[in-house]
């Protein structure tokens, strides 16, 4: 089955915006969503970019400005400054990254809840109740991160590098074969592209 490769950081306000629509391009065309969790600390330095707090201010003005039309077009609720944004995104990603390979729940729902939680309703990403309640919600084993930790570390790590190597520079990012496409912006290219237009 052909694949698109989701490279994403679940404390992303544009993962979060993104919502379900990555897994509706990949059914209709029949496509495998292969997530790819990044530590976007390390990739956007390693690739020409910036941490927000290392950017000049009218760029962060913006993206904030920006972010708010997005989730008003797409009916979202956005907290512009959520409380736990800083929180380490790891241990969130290693759940993800466990529950991809212990397979039988929905990532999707996984991802949503995380993602919702932090930037809609004041949760905190890092927490692991919450990581545990969003599993649970999405229909995995709450404790599916516990057991794979180790094995989802070191993937976290070599999702980093291969990113890196792929040409990632951001997140949500897609690649389909050497097509790319970045942005929770770009998935209707990405759906255009799919489809041979």
């Amino acid at each position: 089955m052909p694949q698109i490769d989701y490279y994403l950081a679940l404390q992303s306000p544009y993962v979060y915006l993104a919502g379900r629509r990555p897994w509706e391009i990949a059914a209709r065309h029949g496509y495998d969503l292969v997530l790819k969790p990044v530590d976007v600390a390390q990739l956007f330095p390693r690739t020409g970019g910036k941490v927000r707090e290392e950017r000049h201010p009218s760029r962060k003005d913006y993206a904030a400005q920006d972010r708010a039309r997005q989730a008003r077009k797409l009916g979202l609720r956005l907290d512009p400054a959520p409380l736990y944004r800083s929180a380490n995104p790891a241990p969130a990603a290693y759940a993800l990254i466990a529950a991809q390979k212990a397979g039988g729940g929905d990532l999707g729902a996984y991802v949503q809840a995380i993602t919702r939680g932090l930037w809609a309703e004041g949760k905190d990403h890092s927490d692991d109740a919450v990581i545990g309640a969003a599993l649970a919600e999405a229909g995995f084993d709450p404790k599916v991160a516990d057991r794979g930790m180790l094995m989802a570390a070191e993937t976290y790590a070599a999702n980093l590098e291969e990113a890196v190597s792929r040409g990632v520079f951001g997140v949500p990012f897609f690649v389909v074969g050497e097509e790319k496409f970045w942005g929770q912006d770009r998935l209707e290219d990405l759906d255009l592209w799919i489809s041979g237009k």
